[in-house]
């Protein structure tokens, strides 16, 4: 095995202070990391407990920007696990989160579509107790 763990994931944000809002203000991550790289550019890393991290980086040209919410081609990109996905859901909606469809049943657990700010598209998962990975 050339790799022990998947560490990090770049989401590309219009900008820092707007990334650090959503995952940090909202969705309460926990600011890992940010260091000033000079330039205007930043390396900041937000993590929500166990596994990979994201790296937050702010788009660099029109290439980037135009990729911003659209990273996984408009597919659920990203997943989050959750022990109680009622209470999310609340704590969701209440931060005013785009829920996209109402909460459905799957054989790996109880899920929830909602969207970031920026058009990525999240599954919340509460993963069934005999399937939780």
């Amino acid at each position: 095995m050339i790799a022990r763990a998947l560490a990090m994931v770049t989401i590309v944000v219009p900008d820092y202070a707007a990334g650090l809002a959503f995952f940090v203000g909202t969705l309460g991550f926990t600011l890992v990391d940010d260091t000033d790289l000079g330039a205007g550019k930043r390396w900041v890393v937000v993590s929500c407990g166990e596994g990979a991290k994201l790296l937050l980086a702010r788009a660099a040209d029109d290439v980037q920007a135009a990729a911003i919410g659209r990273q996984a081609g408009g597919r659920v990109g990203f997943f989050l696990h959750t022990a109680d996905i009622a209470a999310s859901e609340a704590a969701l909606r209440e931060r005013g989160v785009l829920i996209e469809a109402p909460l459905r049943h799957e054989a790996y657990g109880a899920v929830l579509v909602f969207r970031d700010p920026f058009g990525n598209r999240w599954d919340l998962i509460e993963p069934r107790m005999d399937k939780a990975a």
